[in-house]
């Protein structure tokens, strides 16, 4: 009994329940490591926990007062709009909370056709599929309609939906540097042995803001006999004289085979995605793309509030063109000011900073000046503080533009510079070259002073931190408050 026992124990080592712990103990242990990596890189995202509905003025807990929001994709702001909020209502009233079933068992409703249908004629294409986000959409599209005869060109900087749901298809991949034509020509030119040749971008690239060449692309994609990809979640809405997408805004609609898009952004902000395109393909989908397959049916109230923004589009273009008037004087305030904006004419404005932890601390600092704003690095492209404007009010600019000044002022003009000039002055360098050059040694137990790259010291100025020097000096401000 007891060589048996010594045997077993022998065999297995630890006991089963000690084995557990140790692997739970192993887990934590690599878990923590990496989570120390992040906070380490400053690349940590914490959640800011809202208590009010989406809007361009928010109420954020732990933080007194309301908020100007400046990260929502809202571009529109119809997350809150009455009408939008009302057709929610309604629809949850009459068709209920939810499905309990994907569409092809028992899940599709009238309103589900209704909003495909509205979708496919909202951008002039045959039909039109709904999934539950946008993501699913691009997790769907590939492995469904290509194979491995073959092959798929992606812009390098393309969303990560994109990435994955390419990932996933048997297709041979081709990766194109960021917007770059010729090299796009290349690898067109290498994957023309294939049957299919699909070229995949976003049309507006949400880190950067700036625009796929689709012109370009589509001439080549007619060259080369393939076709066009487009991924429309951050232009579906606003771009384009009546809002219908990067498509719209570069005269080509009838060259683009393929859009998805999402209703979580600038369509009421709820949920839900979409693939429009050609009949045939979208029936594909219905019956192979997994993500619809599996996934419950979009619930009644989303339903209601998209298909209800769709028609707000549709009516008029007012609000569309509203939106770019207020992008417009947004950018061109920040320039002023000194900022080094990414991107060109899109509402998604990012504020290139070149250092990560700097990034995240001015983030937190604005929101201590009532302005919520998103932190982000993209390691291609560098860090940044995102800012997007168009669904505020006048006034909601100018006080954005005007925090932004005076934090500026305190990162850049707080201390002087060597006498080089106010708001942005920077004896030729940029904004991003002065805050890399820059660190902050501590002399003593409470004398500062900034060190330049070149070693040559500042002397600090007595004035009141996050002012703006130009409005201190009483000069013009390139954005005086409100």
């Amino acid at each position: 009994m007891w060589a048996g026992n010594a045997w077993r124990a022998a065999l297995f080592g630890v006991p089963r329940g000690c084995r557990a712990q140790s692997a739970l103990a192993q887990l934590r242990g690599i878990l923590e490591g990496e989570l120390e990596g992040i906070r380490g890189a400053g690349t940590w995202k914490s959640e800011r926990v809202i208590t009010s509905r989406q809007g361009p003025h928010i109420h954020v807990d732990g933080v007194s007062g309301g908020i100007l929001n400046f990260c929502a994709n809202n571009y529109l702001g119809l997350s809150s709009h009455p009408k939008v909020i009302q057709a929610g209502l309604q629809a949850l009233e009459e068709f209920g909370a939810g499905l309990s079933s994907v569409r092809f068992i028992c899940g599709t409703q009238s309103i589900h056709k209704n909003l495909e249908a509205k979708i496919a004629r909202f951008h002039q294409r045959e039909d039109a599929i709904l999934y539950p986000s946008c993501f699913d959409a691009n997790a769907g599209l590939f492995e469904a309609l290509l194979t491995p005869e073959d092959a798929v060109l992606s812009d390098e900087l393309n969303h990560a939906s994109i990435i994955d749901g390419i990932r996933l298809c048997k297709a041979h991949k081709y990766r194109y540097r960021h917007l770059d034509m010729a090299d796009l020509e290349a690898k067109l030119q290498e994957a023309q042995k294939h049957r299919l040749r699909l070229v995949a971008t976003d049309g507006a690239f949400s880190m950067d803001g700036d625009i796929a060449p689709l012109q370009e692309i589509c001439r080549l994609a007619s060259r080369y006999g393939a076709l066009v990809f487009v991924d429309e979640c951050h232009a579906t809405g606003f771009l384009g004289p009546t809002g219908r997408g990067t498509d719209e805004l570069l005269g080509v609609m009838d060259q683009v085979t393929i859009i998805n898009s999402t209703l979580g952004k600038a369509l009421g902000g709820a949920s839900g995605g979409y693939t429009t395109g050609p009949e045939p393909l979208v029936s594909l989908l219905r019956q192979r793309a997994r993500p619809y397959l599996f996934s419950n049916s979009l619930p009644p109230a989303v339903v209601g509030c998209a298909s209800k923004a769709l028609d707000l589009l549709m009516e008029s273009n007012t609000i569309v063109q509203s939106m770019a008037a207020k992008t417009q004087r947004f950018r061109s305030k920040m320039e002023a000011a000194g900022f080094t904006v990414s991107g060109a004419s899109h509402p998604i404005c990012p504020v290139m900073l070149g250092d990560a932890r700097l990034a995240s601390r001015m983030a937190d600092d604005m929101l201590k000046r009532g302005h919520h704003l998103h932190a982000g690095c993209l390691a291609l492209r560098g860090p940044r503080l995102q800012g997007c404007a168009p669904a505020h009010l006048p006034h909601h600019v100018r006080q954005q533009l005007h925090a932004g000044c005076c934090l500026g002022g305190q990162v850049r003009c707080a201390w002087d510079l060597a006498g080089q000039g106010c708001v942005g002055g920077s004896g030729g360098r940029s904004p991003e070259q002065i805050l890399i050059g820059l660190r902050k040694e501590r002399v003593g137990d409470q004398k500062r002073r900034w060190v330049a790259g070149n070693k040559s010291s500042l002397t600090p100025r007595k004035q009141p931190l996050g002012t703006c020097r130009a409005c201190l000096r009483g000069l013009s401000c390139p954005s005086p408050p409100p």
